[in-house]
């Protein structure tokens, strides 16, 4: 769309103008391919993030959102962009991999290994250098905010338990 002209709304690292592209980057696709390496295990996963409740998806969604954009504003290469949902799709996975931990019932540690066996290959996407021009940090953080988010939502229900 727009022959990539949107791409330049992306995350720029360390560019106090491009913090207001950090909610819109996950919009932002290199091409049909990137969107539909994206599509489906946003799909999946964000279908799983879901299996407790609603609300689990959109607070996971923008947390990792946030943590994935701002990763790679402030660790990402010089003269690079940063588009695309992966550092989002990365926050689903260690939600899901990691809400068994917190949570430390059943259900959810089932949850967790099923995740782990079918898209535990997707954690190697969180290594430097691995595959050039994937945005590393964007998945490193996203999932270090999936992680996060699992711990504090998995502490809120210890509590109410």
């Amino acid at each position: 769309l727009f022959a990539g002209g949107l791409d330049g709304y992306g995350i720029h690292p360390r560019s106090l103008s491009s913090l207001v592209a950090i909610p819109l980057a996950p919009f932002l696709h290199a091409g049909f391919g990137h969107l539909l390496a994206n599509t489906l295990p946003f799909l999946m996963l964000g279908a799983l993030t879901m299996t407790r409740k609603r609300q689990d998806f959109y607070v996971v969604s923008a947390v990792s959102t946030l943590s994935a954009g701002l990763g790679a504003w402030l660790f990402g290469g010089a003269n690079t962009v940063h588009i695309g949902a992966s550092g989002v799709i990365f926050g689903y996975l260690g939600f899901l991999l990691a809400r068994g931990w917190f949570e430390r019932r059943p259900g959810p540690i089932l949850l967790s290994l099923l995740v782990a066996a079918g898209f535990g290959g997707m954690i190697w996407g969180v290594l430097p250098g691995l595959y050039a021009g994937v945005s590393w940090q964007s998945h490193l953080f996203g999932f270090i905010g999936g992680v996060l988010t699992a711990r504090t939502l998995g502490r809120e229900l210890s509590k109410r338990r």
